[in-house]
């Protein structure tokens, strides 16, 4: 079955930002991203992706009040036990613990995700960071398939020489909205995939995403805190 990235290659029509977004994921991991399987630890709890190509398993499992507690997402969805026990969630339970869940996937393996059918792609040309050049990408999403935060928005800034996202900024609508940046640090490659920490800074309500990186270069954002992923395992 020919991958995401392989019909995109095969795809005579690419767009340019769905070449840059192609190249993007080469730098990070490439087709790798497709069987990937690996744990980390984040916030005190411990993650884990399995990838096998379109199917997906991701986990979360910490300890509280001396339970022990494990959320399990996967293509049939979100199932949550307590010491071993499922347990019964309602409708707001049950959306918030996945989009946590599925948050912190998302960000650790950034760009991987960008491919998902409900995403649309757009080039936003070019910009200067701390002298260093960027392309611009920006990130919307479908209605169908885009889960409950589709009518977030997403712009991600793709160093010309590496590839890598060095920096992105996303805004939301839920809990009276909100902006953010993240500058990217500390990249490391395991077994083939790079994993990133980020810096998150704040910007005020209705700031749009494009003056993030010359606010962030004035020092006007406010650091809110540090996305560090740590132990970092492959499970295959």
């Amino acid at each position: 079955m020919a991958t995401t990235a392989t019909r995109m290659q095969q795809n005579k029509a690419l767009t340019k930002a769905d070449k840059i977004l192609l190249e993007t994921f080469e730098a990070h991991g490439g087709e790798k991203y497709h069987t990937a399987h690996y744990g980390f630890v984040f916030r005190n709890k411990k993650y884990t992706f399995q990838n096998n190509h379109s199917a997906y398993t991701y986990t979360v499992s910490y300890e509280k009040d001396g339970k022990k507690n494990l959320n399990q997402l996967s293509n049939d969805g979100l199932v949550r036990t307590v010491d071993g026990v499922k347990a019964e969630l309602s409708e707001k339970l049950y959306n918030g613990y996945l989009s946590a869940l599925n948050s912190v996937i998302y960000f650790a393996t950034l760009p991987h995700k960008l491919y998902d059918p409900a995403v649309n792609k757009f080039y936003r040309g070019e910009t200067v960071i701390k002298g260093k050049k960027y392309d611009i990408l920006k990130i919307t999403f479908n209605e169908e398939g885009g889960g409950p935060d589709h009518d977030d928005e997403y712009y991600y800034w793709i160093n010309q020489e590496t590839r890598r996202i060095d920096y992105l900024a996303y805004n939301y609508m839920v809990n009276n909205g909100g902006v953010r940046f993240r500058s990217a640090y500390n990249p490391r490659v395991v077994d083939g995939i790079l994993f990133q920490d980020y810096i998150n800074y704040k910007a005020d309500v209705g700031t749009p995403l494009t003056d993030l990186p010359a606010l962030f270069e004035q020092g006007a954002l406010k650091q809110l805190s540090v996305i560090e992923t740590e132990d970092i395992v492959n499970l295959k």
